[in-house]
């Protein structure tokens, strides 16, 4: 295991994130994002496989969620046993208006306690100039914010959800991303990103990651897929790995996985 220097643990303790992390060589980055090209490319109508737990579809995801440099780094914050509960794309093509406004991961996914933390892979580079990750640094200390739905047509969030408070964005860090690199972020780390203005695409994929002992505590029923470790717990069904991209069983399971994923994260939603 290639270990994070104590200082960077510490970085992360304090101020909810640590960014750059060298994880992928080039030509992994490469070969990933030639997966998700050739996917978009023969498969234009399946993009909702993108968004949620993209891992249980597509077995080039899947190796994805397990990357051992991957998992060194979030061990060494979560500890041994881990799960990866959901993955999802983001992506910005050239000039592209879609937006994340500030808000916090924990909101909606009734997760307990907060020890939960998002893996953001750049495929492509991730710039400043073409809408890379902004967080408020230490934020993740004040708890959970109220926040307010919006379903604003270009918001990349599911539910539009922005924190209902004024916002001091001269805090804001950019944490700028080469292909391969990765950042890590608290669950309760008040984040967003803006447009990409830039004839460059980006494209970054979230991994959500938590220690075995999380809880579920709004759902009736929540999976997980255990990628390092033993789940000592049970409280997730844990989810089964795909045989090959898009083979039938995973289709039918990843469907079934995400609608009930969906009664978590959209449950009270009141769209405009």
């Amino acid at each position: 295991m290639e270990k994070l220097p104590p200082a960077d643990v510490a970085f992360y303790a304090e101020h909810g994130y640590l960014a750059p992390i060298a994880v992928l060589t080039p030509e992994e980055a490469t070969r990933f994002r030639s997966c998700l090209e050739r996917f978009e490319a023969e498969h234009p109508d399946r993009k909702e496989l993108l968004r949620d737990k993209t891992h249980l579809a597509l077995r080039w995801a899947d190796e994805l969620i397990r990357h051992p440099r991957i998992l060194d780094a979030v061990e060494q914050i979560l500890g041994p046993d881990i799960l990866c509960w959901s993955s999802e794309f983001f992506i910005k093509d050239a000039q592209d208006r879609k937006f994340v406004s500030w808000h916090q991961d924990s909101t909606y996914w009734g997760l307990e306690p907060p020890e939960v933390l998002t893996a953001w892979v750049a495929l492509t580079d991730s710039m400043s100039a073409n809408g890379a990750m902004r967080v408020i640094p230490g934020s993740h200390r004040i708890d959970q914010v109220p926040h307010r739905d919006t379903f604003a047509g270009d918001n990349l969030l599911s539910r539009g959800q922005e924190v209902a408070l004024e916002m001091d964005e001269s805090r804001a860090i950019a944490l700028e991303l080469q292909p391969g690199e990765m950042s890590l972020h608290h669950v309760r780390l008040i984040h967003g990103s803006e447009p990409n203005p830039s004839q460059r695409r980006r494209v970054g994929f979230a991994i959500r990651y938590l220690p075995t002992h999380v809880r579920q505590v709004v759902g009736q029923r929540d999976s997980a897929m255990l990628v390092r470790g033993i789940d000592r717990f049970g409280h997730f069904l844990l989810e089964q790995r795909p045989l090959a991209d898009l083979d039938p069983e995973a289709l039918a399971y990843h469907a079934r996985m995400h609608e009930e994923s969906a009664k978590i994260w959209m449950r009270g939603a009141r769209q405009r």
